[in-house]
C-alpha cells in the first residue's frame, strides 16, 4: 500500500474543482511516465491533495487511470462526419480529425496517457485496444461491410497509430517536423487504400 501523502491542502475549491484537479495531475503523470511509473502518491502532490481524496472521488489506481483516459464524447460524432462527403477523399478527412485530436488539448491527454503507458502495460495495453476498437471499429466498419471492413479499419487505425507515436510522442524530426498538410497529403493515399482499395483476392 502506498504511503499517505501528509499534505494539508485539503479540497481545493469545492468538490468539483479537487475532482478536476486530480483528474489533470493523474493525465500529466501518466502521460509523462505511463501507468507503472506514476504512482497515487506522486499524482496527489502534484494535484495538492491527501492519497485518500484520490481513492474518495475515484477508487483505486485502475478506476483513477480509466477516468483520465475518458475522451470527449465528440469523438465518435467527428468520426462519423468523417465518413460523409466524397468516398474518394475519406481517407484524407479520417487523417485529419485523427490529427486534430492529438492537437486538441481536450484529448492530447489522454491520448498521450494511452500509448505511453501501453509501452509497459499490459493493463494499458487492453484499454488502447478497447479505445480502438470502440472509435474505430465500432464506428467506421460496418460502413465498410463485414469483416473486410474491421481488417481494413484495424489496418488503418494502426498506420493512424504510428503517425501519432512518431509525431506526437517520440518527436521522430522528420514526420514531427512535416507541415500538418503536407503530412495528410502524404499519407491520406495509404489510408484511402485500407479503407476503399479493391478487396484482396485468395
Amino acid at each position: 500500500m502506498e504511503p499517505e501523502n501528509r499534505r494539508t491542502a485539503g479540497r481545493r475549491t469545492g468538490e468539483s474543482g479537487t475532482r478536476d484537479a486530480i483528474l489533470a495531475a493523474a493525465r500529466e503523470q501518466f502521460a509523462g511516465k505511463g501507468y507503472d511509473g506514476a504512482s497515487l502518491r506522486v499524482i496527489a502532490a502534484a494535484a495538492g491533495v491527501d492519497t485518500g481524496l484520490i481513492r474518495h472521488f475515484y477508487g483505486s489506481k485502475d478506476d483513477l487511470f480509466d477516468a483520465a483516459l475518458e475522451l470527449p464524447d465528440e469523438i465518435p460524432q467527428r468520426l462519423t462526419r468523417a465518413l460523409t462527403g466524397d468516398p474518394d477523399r475519406l481517407g484524407e478527412r479520417l487523417i485529419d480529425v485523427y490529427l486534430g485530436f492529438w492537437e486538441d488539448p481536450a484529448s492530447a491527454g489522454a491520448l498521450l496517457a494511452i500509448v505511453r503507458s501501453a509501452i509497459a502495460s499490459d493493463h494499458a495495453a487492453d484499454r488502447l485496444q478497447a479505445m480502438l476498437s470502440a472509435r474505430f471499429l465500432a464506428d467506421l466498419a460496418p460502413h465498410l461491410g463485414g469483416t473486410i471492413g474491421q481488417a481494413r479499419v484495424a489496418l488503418a487505425g494502426a498506420h493512424l497509430l504510428g503517425i501519432a507515436v512518431a509525431r506526437y510522442v517520440v518527436r521522430a524530426g522528420p514526420i514531427a517536423d512535416l507541415d500538418r498538410a503536407e503530412l495528410i497529403a502524404l499519407c491520406a493515399p495509404a489510408i484511402q487504400r485500407y479503407l476503399t482499395g479493391p478487396r484482396p483476392t485468395s
